[in-house]
């Protein structure tokens, strides 16, 4: 089935199908996911708590109408909507979804919690259980200095509130949709409640494949402390011979600025050409954060450069270990260390990997597949959900497999 034939499959049922979705303020992975599904969905409307992206980004999402809370007017609210996360639940549940057959959610937090009645499907495509109340809980106390006194009282009784609010609204959805089997297990953990795995659409056709490299090592990210590019940096300040180029910003960089050793640039932001240039000419692509997914490391495989990646979330499932896989794409390190590190790209100039294997390994996430993969798992649960709304779990496979 061709993209446009998937993209009918929905538009022309005439089912009235709304999407639901956490926030639009700058655009980023999640968003491309919506995008994706409306694809396949059609223009239908899309319901956020708020909405700042540009008219260019609007354009691109492809949505109907979007809608929005009562949140969009309040005060400050687009540079501080942290301060209003108590009111969030109760903005979710304010969205008015009674004229729709089929929800679609996008979830990372709190969209999957709208109210829905007996005579709707509803399908939630899960980016993350909300990290800061279940796994990172502690971390995300002690980054913003909240674990301590009166106020961090108030911070832990807050969140203790939001994981009793996410784990009933789980009761909401009919069809969870994981975008990893690591987060497939974070959904069981935190609602007792199977998944099945879809991955992410990368954009993998925007990336140029080279099988020529040259010696430096490069990384895409946002510059904040989980994405541990400090770690990135002791490394290669014990490997003086050796070169790296971080591509980024975020709140971390006058800090990493700071502590950078000469054989690490800081090249800031850059724009998709240079991004792509830098991924396509480097040796490998370095990794170290915990993710549940990860789509920078799928879009360097793309242009048939691998990865050394931190072991553990999504980069074990994105990227083939050279020390188990039979047509390995790159490294896994165990251990979120600059000496395991260090140790992980010293074995990597050892070895040998084929920038084809690569390339043909990231085509296996790539939008098209996305598109079909959603279409089928529409089709198959509306199925179930007609004969009888309990059946719809029905369709998940006992096991869920790689791409």
């Amino acid at each position: 089935m061709n993209e446009a034939a998937v993209s009918d499959t929905w538009s022309m049922r005439g089912l009235p199908v709304a999407v639901t979705h956490e926030w639009l303020t700058d655009w980023g992975g999640s968003e491309d996911v919506v995008r994706a599904m409306l694809g396949v969905l059609g223009p239908v409307d899309v319901h956020a708590t708020i909405d700042f992206l540009s008219d260019t980004d609007r354009r691109r999402l492809g949505a109907g109408r979007i809608h929005t809370t009562f949140l969009q007017r309040a005060p400050g609210v687009r540079t501080r909507f942290w301060h209003y996360l108590p009111f969030t639940p109760l903005a979710v549940e304010t969205h008015d979804l009674r004229a729709a057959r089929v929800i679609v959610s996008s979830s990372h937090a709190f969209a999957k919690g709208v109210l829905t009645t007996a005579e709707q499907l509803h399908v939630s495509y899960v980016h993350s259980p909300m990290r800061y109340a279940w796994d990172l809980h502690h971390e995300y106390l002690a980054d913003y200095r909240l674990d301590r006194d009166a106020k961090g009282l108030l911070a832990r009784y807050l969140f203790h509130r939001l994981r009793q609010w996410d784990r009933q609204t789980a009761h909401n959805v009919d069809l969870f949709l994981a975008n990893s089997r690591h987060v497939q297990r974070r959904i069981w953990r935190a609602y007792r409640r199977r998944a099945r795995v879809l991955y992410p659409p990368v954009a993998t056709d925007r990336f140029t494949f080279e099988a020529r490299k040259q010696d430096h090592y490069v990384t895409v990210s946002r510059l904040v402390s989980y994405k541990r590019i400090d770690l990135m940096l002791e490394a290669f300040r014990a490997m003086p011979g050796r070169r790296l180029v971080v591509i980024g910003d975020g709140p971390e960089a006058a800090r990493l600025r700071a502590i950078c050793p000469p054989n690490v640039t800081l090249l800031g932001f850059q724009p998709h050409e240079v991004v792509q240039d830098h991924l396509a000419h480097a040796r490998a692509f370095l990794f170290a954060a915990h993710e549940d997914f990860g789509i920078s490391p799928v879009e360097a495989q793309a242009c048939g450069t691998p990865v050394i990646a931190y072991g553990v979330g999504g980069a074990a499932e994105t990227v083939r270990d050279l020390r188990t896989a039979d047509r390995p794409t790159g490294l896994l390190f165990d251990a979120q260390t600059p000496d395991a590190l260090r140790a992980a790209v010293e074995a990597f100039d050892r070895a040998s990997i084929d920038p084809h294997d690569c390339r043909i390994w990231a085509q296996g996430f790539s939008e098209a597949r996305f598109a079909r993969e959603f279409a089928q798992i529409l089709e198959q649960a509306w199925a179930a959900w007609s004969r009888d709304p309990g059946l719809v779990e029905s369709i998940l496979p006992p096991l869920e497999a790689g791409p």
